[in-house]
């Protein structure tokens, strides 16, 4: 992989006709290691957040190990890359054929479920194995998050009561897991969620395994100040050592965003510029998902590779590239008075849910990842690696306003 020092530097030598993604790997390092040696059990990075090679090499270079996958081809992308990654398939509904070819075919043992179909599926598919692994995925509030994951996975009340009951007579090993939401910015939901899961273990007077907390920890996108993260582990610590389970359970965890979202950013060509209105080669429907659904502060800057740009500024609208009208970043930004045709925009922190997003939707998103050595975004862990722009402007975020 080519390295440069800054995207300024990229965008001078390369003048790229396609979306760039800019990696840092140390940043990823940094926060797998942080994880590892600060969260008290075991740290399951969540593949679906980012499945690029160089970050999961990143992982594994820091000794992560333990993998929470999806769907079977990421099964196969971890399995056929690291010989002694530990699996757990944590999606609560998948299909007979995947079940039976990750238990028979990739050794799989953990699998998540939330209703008593699933977990039928599971055994029948997997011949009624004795060493399972069962995670049942519990539904909790998620009043701190950001972005709420609530009503499509998780059982409660009786339901979850009785498929606990239920999953205890054919487990090996039995676990509860839940999702407090993506970018969860209050500790106190981690307390709530374990009190709820609690009382349904209490109601259901069953011997648990594992407790799973999940994802939801915070990156630091501009605007958000998340607590430090030793906030969440200390919270999950304590509730965890009350909590009714087996003096000898298992504690986990399955970050995500927290793990990559600072470790990349976006460099993305502008195409035109007329009337107020600015057209990118990438968008809604390439790398730049969460920034026009997510409705969150994202670093940006322009880059021209010849010449300096104004510091003056103006409202813009911001256009992806294909055909659908859709195709179009919410609210307005303060972008360079005089950005032209040429210039390039910079999006920070798209690590997570970037490239993984990416369609192919009109002929658009093919995207070639350069390694870099600077940094557009701060972090919520130390990374004394992040060499400093070498450029003329410095950075800037440009707030989202309101349309």
């Amino acid at each position: 992989m080519l390295t440069f020092q800054t995207p300024l530097d990229l965008v001078r030598v390369l003048r790229p006709e396609t979306p760039i993604a800019c990696v840092r790997p140390d940043r990823v390092g940094a926060a797998a290691s942080w994880f590892q040696n600060n969260f008290p059990g075991d740290v399951l990075y969540a593949v679906k957040a980012n499945p690029s090679e160089w970050a999961l090499d990143a992982m594994y270079e820091a000794g992560m190990r333990w993998f929470d996958v999806a769907s079977l081809n990421e099964i196969e992308l971890i399995a056929n890359r690291f010989d002694d990654a530990i699996l757990a398939y944590l999606h609560p509904i998948k299909s007979r054929h995947a079940i039976e070819r990750a238990y028979f075919e990739f050794g799989v043992r953990i699998f998540a479920l939330d209703c008593e179909e699933e977990l039928q599926k599971i055994l029948e598919a997997t011949n009624h194995a004795k060493d399972l692994t069962l995670v049942i995925r519990m539904a909790v509030s998620n009043d701190g998050s950001t972005m709420p994951l609530t009503g499509k996975f998780g059982c409660f009340g009786n339901e979850a009561v009785s498929l606990l009951q239920a999953t205890r007579a054919h487990a090996d090993e039995l676990g509860v897991s839940f999702h407090v939401g993506s970018q969860c910015m209050d500790p106190h939901t981690y307390r709530v969620a374990m009190d709820t899961v609690s009382a349904t273990i209490l109601q259901a007077a069953v011997t648990v395994d594992i407790v799973d907390v999940g994802g939801g920890f915070p990156a630091l996108y501009p605007g958000m100040n998340p607590p430090e993260l030793q906030a969440y582990v200390d919270v999950i610590e304590q509730v965890f050592e009350e909590m009714p389970v087996l003096f000898n359970a298992d504690l986990w965890c399955e970050p995500g965003r927290a793990l990559v979202a600072d470790s990349t950013s976006i460099v993305a060509k502008v195409e035109m510029v007329r009337d107020g209105k600015v057209y990118l080669n990438d968008g809604a429907y390439g790398n730049l998902f969460d920034a026009a659904h997510c409705k969150w502060p994202f670093p940006m800057e322009v880059h021209r590779p010849s010449g300096k740009i104004s510091f003056h500024k103006k409202p813009f609208l911001i256009y992806g590239p294909t055909c659908d009208s859709l195709d179009v970043l919410d609210g307005t930004f303060d972008l360079p008075a005089d950005i032209a045709e040429g210039d390039y925009v910079e999006f920070g922190m798209m690590g997570a849910y970037g490239t993984a997003m990416s369609t192919r939707f009109n002929g658009f998103g093919e995207t070639t990842a350069y390694r870099v050595r600077d940094s557009i975004s701060q972090t919520m862990f130390d990374t004394e690696s992040a060499a400093e722009r070498s450029y003329e402007n410095n950075i800037i975020f440009f707030p989202r306003k309101e349309a």
